[in-house]
């Protein structure tokens, strides 16, 4: 039996989920009454990790979000995964809105779940590693701990555990 066990602190979005609420989200605003003859548009750009939303004002733009927040929520993917940018004027007194996708963990929200791991006193290790975080310690109910702890810690950034062994 291995005398160490370990898992990965991630951040990731699946591109494949984020399509499918984006199909899902453009159905639902084709149908509406409220959208009826507006151009709003979702295009999702995945060599860039991001999102552009498209519409006629301000007004039907946040509501085109907030259908797209719907349905990414209901495929999984939460909403902390995601950086608004600004609302850029447009042509045709329409507007547009950059969403990017998170795309591995930042080196500032690393060094915090570090901090808070070490904090927490359990016998564990965690290294940063590029844009994950690995910890590793010789007791499962240990590493459990760590990841009721995180969960429980209101972050403001999406995470995922994998690797557990």
């Amino acid at each position: 039996m291995a005398n160490q066990f370990s898992f990965d602190i991630i951040s990731e979005v699946d591109l494949q989920e984020v399509d499918n609420a984006i199909n899902q989200a453009t159905k639902e605003i084709q149908q509406r009454y409220d959208f009826k003859g507006s151009k709003s548009e979702i295009t999702l750009n995945k060599k860039e990790n991001s999102l552009n939303i498209a519409s006629d004002d301000e007004f039907k733009l946040k509501s085109v979000i907030d259908i797209l927040q719907n349905k990414l929520i209901k495929r999984g993917i939460s909403i902390k995964a995601m950086t608004y940018g600004a609302i850029e004027p447009a042509a045709g007194s329409s507007v547009r809105q950059e969403i990017k996708l998170q795309k591995g963990i930042e080196k500032d929200n690393a060094k915090l779940i570090v901090k808070l791991i070490k904090e927490s006193k359990l016998k564990v290790q965690a290294t940063i590693q590029d844009e994950q975080v690995r910890v590793t310690g010789k007791s499962k109910d240990d590493l459990q701990e760590v990841m009721n702890l995180l969960k429980s810690n209101e972050l403001d950034f999406a995470f995922q555990f994998t690797n557990y062994r």
